[in-house]
This record gives structure tokens, C-alpha cells and sequence, in this order.
């Protein structure tokens, strides 16, 4: 399996992927807003884009849809609950489902709501696993809830779903939001010194050769993989003064994610 991750420059910060058949040529290209960009590199290696992915339905994840469709013909794959918001769609996807991809590539479906409620992940299933994750997960953050999402369910998808991937899952996010949320970290547990080390080593962040993160490093320095922590918790406690004496993780989670909200 290949990946190319795609910066977009855009003002929402956009990664788009090309995912690759090394045997075959055929790739996928996964959220490609910047349609022009994704035909080009796709050209420039000599792959054929065969299939889309859109991880949901947000303008900034499809919006570049019909253009590649209109080059390649490739077929558009989604939640099965996105078909009434993402025009065009071909194939509906549900948890467990495989998008297989030439000769030797093969990505599971993980069912994801949260950041909205037809929300899908991709796991491939290779030696070293990779998650391209949408706006669920952030390299250091979470997605917001805002556009039709929920931040219970976005609590579940991360306990039940991405806090059980081994720790060497790579991380391909659909923004590069990095620096902001490791200061967000730090805001909320400023003795994090992986968190602190890690934004010091990416003083000069170049989104075009981005970090990629796995799950270790994540529960390392992502606030919302680190839900037990003491001091997290009694940061909380200090902007929260009517919190319970004994705190679920929920709790915790979603607090969180209404400071992140705002912050």
C-alpha cells in the first residue's frame, strides 16, 4: 500500500490522500476537495483513481467529487446514511465492510459517528496499520460536533473504537490542525513534556511533509485519549466548579470538547 498525502493550503487546512496499489496502479482517493491537485499526483505516479472515499458528508470532504468523477469515472463510496447529502454517491458503506483496492490493498470500514452521525473511518490491514480518520480524530485533538454531530457518540467511537487500536496505527487526519491542539494539551495539562517536546520540534511546521502520528504518541499527547489523567481532571475541576466528586470518563470527554469548542 502507498499513501500520498495531499496539503491542500486552503484556509480549513485540508489533507486529501491518495491511497495506492503499489502491483496495480489503481488508488482511491479519500476526501479529494483539491481535485486538481489529487488528478496531478495521481498523474504524475502513473495511478488510476478508480474509487472515492468521503468520510462524510461536509462540503470541504466532497466538494471536489465531481471533478475527479468527471476525469476518471471513479465510483463514489460513503456511509450508507450519507446517500441523501453526498450527490452522486454509488456505494453505501457500513461498519465492517471491505474497500479493496487492486490486487493487494484492503481497507475495513469503521462506522464512526460523532463529528457527524454518517461518519466512516478507514483501517487498512496491513502489517503496520493505518487509520485515515476524516475529522474524528486529529493528530493531538478531536473533531467538533457542530455540523450534525454528537459528543456522546463521538465519546463512544473514540472508547469503544480508536482507544482499542494498537499502538502502532498511523494517523491520517482530514486537517492539520497539529499546532493548535498540542496547545490545547498544554492548556489543559501544561506538565505534558511529550506534548511540550513535540511542539518545540515542529517550531517550523511544513504541513507539506506533516508528521504522521500512531495511536501511542497520540495517548501520549491527545487530551481526549487521556481522560484518567489527575491533572486534566483537576484543570476541569477549576472551570467546571459544579463537576461531581467522582468523575466518569464521559464526563471528562465531553467537557472537554465544550472547552475545545471555544477555545
Amino acid at each position: 500500500m502507498i499513501v500520498e498525502q495531499i496539503w491542500t493550503g486552503n484556509d480549513f487546512r485540508n489533507f486529501n490522500y491518495l491511497i495506492a496499489c503499489p502491483e496495480t496502479g489503481e488508488a482511491i482517493a479519500v476526501d479529494p476537495l483539491d481535485a486538481e491537485k489529487c488528478l496531478g499526483v495521481a498523474k504524475s505516479k502513473g495511478w488510476d483513481i478508480t474509487q472515492i472515499l468521503n468520510t462524510h458528508h461536509h462540503h470541504d470532504h466532497i466538494g471536489g467529487n465531481d471533478a475527479v468523477v468527471k476525469q476518471t469515472g471513479a465510483k463514489v463510496l460513503a456511509h450508507s446514511g450519507a446517500s441523501s447529502q453526498i450527490p452522486g454517491m454509488d456505494i453505501g458503506l457500513k461498519a465492517g465492510d471491505l474497500v479493496k483496492l487492486g490486487n493487494s490493498v484492503e481497507l475495513q470500514v469503521m462506522d464512526t459517528p460523532g463529528h457527524t452521525m454518517s461518519h466512516v473511518c478507514l483501517k487498512s490491514l496491513t502489517d503496520i496499520p493505518a487509520l485515515f480518520a476524516g475529522d474524528t480524530l486529529f493528530n493531538a485533538g478531536a473533531g467538533n460536533c457542530k455540523g450534525g454531530g454528537h459528543p456522546d457518540e463521538l465519546y463512544n467511537t473514540f472508547n469503544n473504537q480508536l482507544a482499542q487500536l494498537p499502538d502502532n496505527t498511523l494517523i491520517y487526519p482530514g486537517h492539520d490542525y497539529i499546532i493548535n491542539n498540542l496547545e490545547f494539551t498544554l492548556d489543559r495539562e501544561p506538565e505534558n513534556n511529550r506534548a511540550r517536546a513535540l511542539l518545540i520540534e515542529l517550531e517550523n511546521h511544513d504541513p507539506n511533509q506533516a508528521i504522521i502520528t500512531n495511536i501511542g504518541l497520540e495517548r501520549e499527547i491527545n487530551t481526549f485519549l487521556r481522560l484518567n489523567n489527575d491533572n486534566i481532571i483537576s484543570k476541569l475541576r477549576e472551570r467546571f466548579s459544579d463537576l461531581p466528586e467522582i468523575l466518569d470518563e464521559k464526563t471528562v470527554f465531553i467537557k472537554l470538547r465544550e472547552l475545545r469548542n471555544t477555545w
